[in-house]
């Protein structure tokens, strides 16, 4: 079946079904191209919330379709692949935060969005990249405890008067952006406004126009006077701001980087798993009442 082919199935499937299509800004563009919305952790979570349709299909890593579920646990989640998981939200177990409670006693516990259910389980609230400072200065206490991400403890560790106790996970993509990147792009392409995403390494950071996560990285270049930007960040979302938003120029911090496991989604696998209803997403009862709290506090911005 050709590409505007699987397209048209799938949108005749997604009528027939009563589905919901929801993509990353990570994903490949032509599954961007079928979606109902697309968008990053904090606004793909808000449409989740109080969805209507039967059921989700989540174009992303494994702990999104789990916010999808938690957030709506009578609806039916389903991800195109299975095996599309998150190494950061791997580096950290429940067990890890159940020590680091015992370690830090009175300390709320922060988890990043990006981790898995049974970890947002055992924590207070949740964040993303979009509102973590929000959300910790909205935390009544002088000492957080923030996972997996040590970068972007790092960077909200800046903007806040709280003791944060970061855990020593990261993103293997953002990591990948180097300062020796940000000064050679910028060297070609000078008066280019500079927008790196938080999950970078602080002297990557320091380089920085702009720290935004997908979210602002995009409402930023639309409403900027700039014309030309350098960005560091995964390639889908730079891939998405070159198709939206035309007459501007984006370039990757160096290389381009790839998360491969975002990329793993492909026409092919959204079709066959709405047509088939596979790999249909499922969390523990008790799990996904704990998690839910932890993720209706971070759509709220507040403990």
């Amino acid at each position: 079946m050709t590409e505007n082919g699987l397209k048209e199935q799938i949108v005749k499937l997604k009528k027939k079904k009563d589905a919901l299509i929801l993509v990353h800004n990570y994903q490949v563009a032509e599954v961007q191209e079928v979606g109902d919305y697309i968008g990053d952790s904090l606004e793909l979570a808000r449409k989740a919330t109080g969805v209507k349709t039967s059921i989700i299909v989540f174009c992303g890593v494994r702990f999104m379709a789990e916010t999808a579920k938690i957030l709506n646990p009578d609806v039916k989640v389903l991800i195109p692949r299975s095996d599309a998981g998150c190494p950061m939200a791997d580096m950290i177990t429940r067990d890890d935060v159940i020590e680091l409670k015992k370690k830090h006693p009175g300390a709320v516990v922060c988890s990043y969005v990006n981790t898995n259910a049974d970890v947002k389980a055992e924590t207070d609230i949740c964040c993303t990249s979009a509102n973590a400072v929000e959300v910790i200065e909205n935390i009544d206490s002088d000492r957080v405890v923030f996972t997996p991400d040590k970068n972007l403890a790092s960077y909200v560790g800046r903007k806040v008067n709280t003791e944060i106790i970061p855990f020593d996970g990261y993103c293997y993509v953002h990591t990948r952006f180097s300062p020796e990147d940000i000064e050679k792009s910028k060297a070609a392409h000078p008066g280019a406004v500079v927008l790196v995403h938080p999950e970078c390494n602080p002297d990557v950071v320091d380089l920085a126009d702009e720290v935004l996560s997908t979210s602002g990285m995009l409402k930023y270049a639309r409403e900027s006077a700039g014309t030309e930007f350098i960005v560091a960040t995964e390639e889908g979302l730079i891939g998405r701001m070159s198709r939206e938003i035309p007459g501007k120029a984006f370039y990757s911090a160096g290389r381009a980087h790839f998360c491969f496991n975002m990329k793993k989604i492909r026409l092919e696998d959204v079709y066959r798993s709405l047509d088939e209803e596979i790999y249909e997403v499922t969390v523990e009862p008790e799990i996904m009442e704990k998690a839910r709290v932890s993720l209706e506090r971070m759509i709220a911005a507040k403990l």
